[in-house]
């Protein structure tokens, strides 16, 4: 999709697959950074809490380092485009319980994918 200078602007993506921690945790973390600046992104990451800054911090600057290195794009102008998480498979565990039965603990794991763009100004 052309823009409104006429061409296409390249994207850089990473990907982090099978992460331990579950979806709805990490995309707490997701949420609070869409459509920032990347780099005040991965500084915002530092100082969160929460378990899933530290892998979602890992991809933004793989994608970061991927601009930089791959394309050749200024650090300083991207930008977050757009950053999901999605469902890794999950796995069943057990905790056993009374009386011969077994009580299922699940899992999740996640996969988080960052595209970076660089914004003209």
């Amino acid at each position: 999709m052309a823009n409104e200078y006429g061409f296409e602007l390249p994207k850089v993506r990473a990907v982090a697959r099978y992460i331990p921690i579950s979806p709805q945790k990490a995309r707490l973390v997701v949420n609070q950074i869409r459509g920032m600046r990347a780099l005040d992104a991965l500084e915002l990451l530092r100082f969160m809490p929460q378990r899933a800054a530290k892998p979602v911090a890992k991809v933004l600057a793989s994608a970061i380092a991927n601009a930089d290195h791959n394309e050749g794009l200024d650090t300083e102008a991207l930008y977050i485009s757009r950053i999901f998480v999605d469902d890794g498979p999950r796995r069943r565990w057990r905790r056993f319980g009374a009386r011969g039965r077994w009580k299922p603990i699940i899992r999740r794991t996640c996969h988080i994918t960052v595209e970076l763009e660089e914004r003209l100004e």
